[in-house]
């Protein structure tokens, strides 16, 4: 697989998020069996970014994540995020810098590793000034702990500001071909900042690959269930956008989940899309994305899709995400 860079690391152009193996999508339980085959078939394909975070499960993710690295962590850019629990006693986000101390110990046991290679906060605290945050991310980075600073979620001021204190290497943010909000103002600061752009929900939820008919396939638990893009009426018109894409893929000879992932790779050598799965079928399908060639017109067809309708998480977690 083609290798591009966040900032100055290293990575394959597609990575994994590992969230829906342990939390979100999972229902009514999980298969860490099928998972771990997974995390081991995403790295013999090629893959070296993995992603997951303390506040999947909570905590059970980043331990399912570390059994399956047990004997190939060198092969891993591994990520983990911090922020979104507090050990300190605060109740919401917390990215103090005594919390990320208490954060980052209890990720690197649970990971099975000296150090993480990208450490992100997970959402911007706005009870702690960004200065304060990385410079305790900067402190850890010289101890070794961790190697490059990443933010989630976070708007421009917050970008450039956290920028000014310690090159940061990566923003992820939820990025695809319905959810473009990042185009006019945070890609170019991005760029300016030489800053990657890790992009979350590349498939949107799924809803991209073309497979999803009615909610009523979701089991309890499933966070789809109130996501507004998922319920009543936008629901009905995001399949329309869905199909947009499915007509393309037929053109192509691929399936819509590839297409969705090769439109993002066109975006720039400085955007690794993570989408998720617990199944080795999933995963091999969203790596073959890697192969697939857009024509510029279907490029532009692509370009012109019918944005999403509905927000992109319920009230709730879209109070925490800056724009």
């Amino acid at each position: 697989m083609k290798h591009v860079k966040l900032g100055d690391l290293d990575v394959a152009r597609i990575g994994l998020g590992t969230m829906g193996m342990s939390f979100a999508y999972t229902g009514a339980g999980s298969d860490d069996a099928e998972s771990i085959r997974t995390v081991h078939r995403a790295l013999d394909l090629g893959v070296t970014l993995i992603d997951t975070a303390e506040v999947y499960g909570p905590y059970t993710n980043e331990e399912l994540v570390g059994r399956a690295l047990k004997g190939r962590r060198d092969q891993v850019v591994l990520a983990t995020k911090f922020g979104m629990i507090s050990h300190t006693g605060r109740s919401g986000l917390d990215s103090s810098p005594a919390n990320i101390r208490t954060a980052v110990e209890g990720s690197l046991t649970r990971l099975g590793t000296d150090h993480i290679d990208l450490y992100y906060q997970h959402r911007v605290d706005p009870d702690t000034p960004i200065e304060d945050t990385i410079g305790a991310l900067a402190a850890l980075a010289a101890e070794g702990k961790i190697r490059y600073i990443g933010l989630s979620e976070a708007g421009p001021a917050t970008i450039r500001r956290a920028h000014a204190v310690h090159p940061i290497t990566a923003l992820q943010s939820e990025y695809s071909l319905w959810t473009r909000d990042q185009e006019p103002e945070v890609l170019p600061l991005l760029r300016e900042l030489g800053i990657g752009l890790v992009a979350y929900s590349p498939l949107g939820r799924g809803f991209l690959t073309g497979t999803i008919r009615s909610t009523d396939e979701f089991e309890v638990g499933d966070s789809r269930r109130d996501n507004p893009r998922f319920t009543g009426e936008n629901f009905q018109r995001n399949l329309r956008s869905a199909e947009e894409v499915r007509a393309i893929a037929a053109q192509v000879g691929a399936t819509p989940a590839q297409v969705a992932l090769a439109w993002l790779l066109t975006r720039g050598d400085d955007i690794v899309p993570i989408p998720g799965t617990k199944r080795v079928s999933r995963l091999e399908e969203n790596v073959a994305a890697d192969t697939v060639e857009l024509t510029a017109e279907q490029i532009a067809l692509l370009d012109d899709l019918t944005p999403a309708a509905g927000d992109h998480h319920n009230e709730a977690q879209m109070r925490m995400i800056e724009r």
